[in-house]
């Protein structure tokens, strides 16, 4: 049983994010489809809430989160998610100058990823791109050390995700930031980069089945949104920004996060054997922050598990260190590859974690879902043949589309549009099995991220 919360921690009603992004109307037909993935639909809402209208602001402030996810949105050129964090920065109190900065500098530091270089038998695979540092004395001293380097480690994981490494947390440790905070910031950048490519995704099925057109094709600038899907992003932003005002009290929302009292530094590195290569063997995986100890669990850290016994593994131990988060992400992992009511069979949502993994560079995900894949039904040899060879591998007309479609969504921008979905159809899938594709691909922009950003695998 979970311990009960103070009431001035109770989560205030929000509307759902998602939909607002998408421009979805309640009841028309993409509303009635994400209605059957019920789950999911409200738990990337809980996720959402529990990342951005926080129970505690201790380690990270509302506007260092709303600061970093207009960057993350700026870099994936999302015009309504840009303005509705921008708004959202406004709201919790960034300041006139902070966001058109912030902005300016995503727009400096935008790129077409993912880049980074992969390790052992695939290095031959590795793709090089520019790194973003806060190169100006002006904007390092209107950022501050804390956000200047949040951003620098956004850009690292949105579009640089194969290069995250243990030696890159350090410099946010000398910033300022608690190992509960970077895992905030990991956990927050990598929502976004599901977050986001729902939404476009949904965007793009919602033209597809006679909605308004979307932003890739009706909006040169990356910035621009109608007027009145501005102001509705506004007053959502500011109803999301009330909302979080009144979870954590005035005095919370206006306070900035506490640096820890000594700079923290990273634990021992652990001893690792690397993976050669992209398998279907079983791996492990090993942490580059502390985990929280097993006896500061409460029953509230055991809730955020879902399942009790995952508090031997160092991964969820580590992720409970914003148990609210961790929380709502499993729970929301679990209806996009478990709820079998109709749908993508299950070895292909499979196939679409492992593509997006294998793309993202993560052999520890790539390890596990393939691995599923096989387990659910999936040609073991076809499912070998996408790790050993990559994205690109031709394995048949189906599971080809379904990757395409993976990669074109993993793709930082999203190139992900009307020719992915028209080749989806043709290979059969109808509309709730187009929503499994999405999110099932989605998911894993947003674990690919996680995973690669706070720990290694080993064998």
């Amino acid at each position: 049983m979970t311990e009960p919360k103070p009431a001035a921690a109770t989560l205030p009603a929000v509307a759902d994010v998602i939909g607002a992004l998408t421009g979805i109307a309640a009841g028309d037909q993409l509303d009635r489809v994400r209605d059957r993935r019920p789950e999911s639909k409200e738990h990337a809402q809980g996720s959402f809430n529990a990342l951005f209208v926080p129970v505690d602001t201790a380690h990270v402030s509302l506007p260092e989160r709303a600061a970093v996810a207009l960057f993350v949105a700026r870099l994936h050129e999302e015009p309504e998610a840009v303005e509705f964090y921008g708004a959202l920065l406004r709201e919790t109190g960034g300041g006139a100058g902070l966001e058109p900065l912030i902005v300016a500098e995503a727009g400096r530091a935008a790129g077409s990823g993912p880049y980074g270089a992969f390790r052992a038998e695939n290095a031959s695979e590795s793709v090089a791109g520019p790194e973003y540092t806060v190169a100006s004395v002006e904007a390092a001293y209107a950022l501050g050390d804390r956000l200047a380097a949040a951003l620098e480690h956004a850009h690292m994981l949105v579009l640089h995700p194969r290069d995250a490494s243990r030696e890159r947390l350090q410099p946010l440790l000398d910033a300022g930031w608690s190992t509960t905070g970077v895992v905030t910031l990991s956990q927050l950048v990598s929502f976004l980069a599901f977050q986001l490519r729902v939404a476009h995704g949904l965007r793009e099925l919602r033209e597809s089945i006679g909605g308004a057109a979307s932003a890739a094709t009706a909006v040169a600038d990356v910035t621009a949104v109608s007027a009145a899907t501005r102001d509705s992003l506004e007053a959502l932003a500011a109803t999301v920004a009330r909302a979080a005002r009144e979870r954590v009290g005035e005095e919370g929302a206006a306070a900035a996060a506490s640096a820890p009292s000594v700079t923290e530094q990273l634990p021992a590195a652990p001893r690792v054997t690397e993976p050669p290569r992209f398998t279907q063997d079983v791996l492990g995986w090993k942490p580059w922050l502390e985990p929280l100890p097993v006896a500061e669990f409460t029953e509230s850290h055991y809730d955020a598990l879902v399942q009790r016994d995952r508090v031997h593994m160092p991964y969820f131990r580590l992720l409970a260190r914003d148990p609210e988060a961790l929380r709502e992400r499993t729970l929301t992992d679990i209806d996009i590859f478990f709820n079998t009511d109709a749908g993508l069979p299950r070895a292909e949502r499979e196939l679409a974690a492992a593509a997006a993994s294998r793309y993202n560079g993560c052999v520890f995900c790539a390890s596990v879902h393939s691995r599923f894949a096989t387990e659910q039904g999936a040609d073991r040899a076809e499912v070998q043949r996408l790790l050993d060879e990559g994205v690109t591998a031709r394995v048949g007309t189906r599971i080809d589309a379904i990757v395409d479609a993976t990669v074109a969504l993993t793709a930082t921008p999203p190139r992900f549009g009307q020719a992915e979905l028209a080749t989806l159809r043709e290979v059969g899938l109808d509309e709730l099995e187009l929503l499994d594709s999405i999110q099932a691909g989605a998911f894993f922009n947003w674990a690919n991220r996680l995973m690669l950003s706070i720990g290694e695998p080993s064998l």
